[in-house]
């Protein structure tokens, strides 16, 4: 199953996320419901590693976060595939990254190396943003790019899975772990 370790967009974010989605007149905006920040992208997994995964995660505290726009930024270089608000990368939520790391390496899955980038993405462009819509995005991320929020508690991580189909990723919770709200740093 393809799956991700993510967490979703806490309540107080989500009218500033609709509202910046909204500001970009092109593009194929993220649903509310699918909006989440990846900790781990998972790729495909057989159901007994991510039981594993489960059994790992389920039995030990996970530290608590707090997430914060601190910006938008592209994705995709000249042909931008993808437009996200950027998280900042708060202690806890880097802790969390941490233990999530760990708890996945435990089940046996191997994951590249990669710099964190925590975003939550808002708008997809497919095959990249077309050369007519580029100034009407370049607009409109120009106007909002110093955009900011205050942080907001965090209160769950998901274990989700994910079917492509031709209108989009559709998502189905396959778990949820409550993170501890008296960590931050550890």
């Amino acid at each position: 199953m393809r799956c991700f370790l993510g967490l979703p967009v806490p309540e107080p974010l989500l009218p500033l996320m609709l509202g910046l989605q909204e500001a970009v007149p092109v593009g194929r905006p993220v649903p509310e419901e699918n909006l989440h920040l990846t900790l781990a992208f998972l790729d495909d997994q057989p159901e007994a590693v991510l039981h594993e995964l489960h059994m790992a995660l389920d039995g030990s505290p996970l530290p608590g976060c707090e997430m914060a726009v601190a910006g938008l930024t592209a994705f995709g270089g000249r042909r931008v595939k993808l437009l996200a608000a950027e998280v900042a990368r708060e202690p806890g939520l880097v802790a969390l990254r941490r233990a999530v790391l760990k708890a996945v390496t435990a089940a046996g899955i191997e994951l590249p190396r990669e710099r964190f980038r925590p975003h939550v993405t808002l708008v997809r462009f497919g095959a990249g943003l077309g050369a007519a819509d580029r100034s009407r995005f370049d607009d409109a991320v120009a106007h909002h790019a110093g955009v900011r929020s205050d942080p907001a508690l965090v209160e769950v991580m998901r274990l989700v899975g994910s079917t492509l189909t031709p209108a989009g990723a559709v998502y189905e919770t396959l778990a949820e772990y409550r993170l501890d709200a008296g960590s931050g740093e550890d």
